[in-house]
């Protein structure tokens, strides 16, 4: 097979073409002014034009989203652009005029070019891509599907998603299993540290480790890659929850070293909700039960993982609309973007008094993900003074020893909206919540 050439892919990011990507329909006036944009804006560098609002303006015309909320909880669930929701809609008219003909003998055949697609944005072979609605499914087939006995250990921590933490749970309970955890001091800059939190609770009876890439609560980054290498130089297989990393930061899963990976493409790819992946490397495929049961569960296709009945091919062939709106702005350049508005915020609020940062400003701990705290106020009191009186979204936080409220902008966020985010800060720290 011939090896998947990421960089090259990477540098495209930007020269699709919208008016590709609309089809024979009419281009409307926000797709051609960004289709200019990207043409004159083609080399600037990713750091110098995340910084640049009147580029940012016109991605931000791609969307739909309302003027009534600023909406700074994308880490829950994006929006869709434009060219995604009609995608959807599309699809979904045609099958709705012969649904099991159209929907079954036509649409799904289309599921092969989405499989293609995202392990080509992925970095991974198709054949070990499978589609699933999000990464809890996604990452329960594995934890539920794994062929693990009574006494052996799985290493996971205490941090990681509640959905996650509650599935090794009940295996635990059903199976016998045993869960070893590792309690992180968040946030961290201190890769070393991070890795040994893990590696220290390694013995000859670990069977996996559990490791979500990015932090879901304050965006910290773990250092997956060397936590895998050592895992897999003690024969310990790795589970990677890719839920917030995919889409937002530029990787391959193979970077990962991960033996399995899941991911929401609702989140950061901003696809239709009710879509997510799972990758699992070839070598694992046979022994994974599905979660929902196929007619061989030991087959070595990645497609029986799909076996969840009848379901609506509209959405998961919009993906492919999303997949190339990331592509068209690139990897590079959303990641600059992300990281310039998490940080434009906090670097205005950092010195106010009684707030307290619980993210890391540096790329290599974190990105989009932003975490607030101020003194004496809880966070779901702040979170409901934001949005109350200056109608701004966000969501509290209090998992694992954190606890704050998360603040997680997207491309089509402006420093504008952010500055009203600061002012509300500003007005907690300094006058209250009255």
């Amino acid at each position: 097979m011939k090896q998947i050439n990421r960089r090259s892919l990477l540098k495209t990011g930007g020269r699709l073409s919208l008016a590709a990507m609309l089809g024979s329909w009419a281009q409307p006036a926000w797709s051609r002014q960004l289709q200019k944009a990207l043409t004159n804006q083609e080399y600037t560098p990713a750091t110098v034009l995340s910084e640049d609002e009147d580029f940012w303006y016109y991605v931000q015309q791609a969307y739909t989203t309302t003027e009534s909320v600023i909406n700074l909880n994308n880490g829950g669930v994006s929006p869709a652009p434009r060219v995604v929701q009609d995608a959807v809609k599309r699809y979904l008219d045609f099958s709705n005029e012969a649904p099991s003909y159209h929907m079954l003998r036509i649409l799904d055949l289309g599921k092969e070019k989405i499989r293609r697609d995202l392990a080509l944005l992925a970095g991974v072979p198709a054949d070990g891509v499978a589609l699933q609605r999000n990464a809890t499914e996604a990452l329960q087939t594995i934890i539920f599907g794994l062929p693990l006995k009574a006494g052996d250990e799985v290493v996971l921590c205490r941090q990681d998603y509640p959905s996650m933490i509650h599935a090794w749970q009940q295996r635990a309970s059903r199976d016998g299993i045993k869960l070893v955890w590792a309690n992180l001091q968040l946030p961290s800059e201190d890769n070393d540290y991070l890795v040994h939190q893990y590696t220290r609770l390694f013995t000859p009876r670990t069977r996996l480790v559990h490791l979500t890439h990015m932090i879901n609560w304050n965006g910290q980054i773990l250092p997956v890659r060397r936590i895998a290498d050592q895992a897999h130089a003690r024969g310990i297989e790795v589970l990677v929850d890719g839920a917030q990393s995919f889409a937002q930061l530029p990787y391959a899963i193979t970077d990962l070293g991960a033996d399995y990976f899941a991911a929401s493409l609702h989140k950061w790819l901003s696809a239709c909700i009710g879509t997510g992946m799972l990758y699992v490397k070839a070598e694992h495929i046979g022994k994974i039960y599905p979660l929902f049961a196929a007619e061989n569960p030991a087959e070595t296709n990645i497609r029986k993982f799909e076996h969840l009945g009848t379901k609506p091919s509209a959405i998961e062939l919009a993906t492919g609309k999303a997949i190339e709106f990331h592509q068209m702005i690139g990897s590079e350049r959303k990641q600059a973007r992300l990281q310039y508005l998490k940080n434009y915020w906090m670097e205005k609020v950092m010195q106010v008094p009684k707030v307290r940062l619980c993210t890391s400003l540096r790329p290599e701990f974190g990105c989009a993900i932003g975490l607030v705290n101020l003194d004496g106020i809880a966070p779901v009191e702040l979170d409901n003074f934001f949005f109350q009186k200056y109608r701004v979204h966000t969501t509290p936080v209090k998992w694992g020893g954190i606890e704050g409220v998360r603040v997680t902008p997207n491309v089509y966020t402006s420093t504008r909206d952010l500055n009203v985010l600061v002012q509300a800060i500003n007005q907690a720290a300094t006058k209250g919540l009255s």
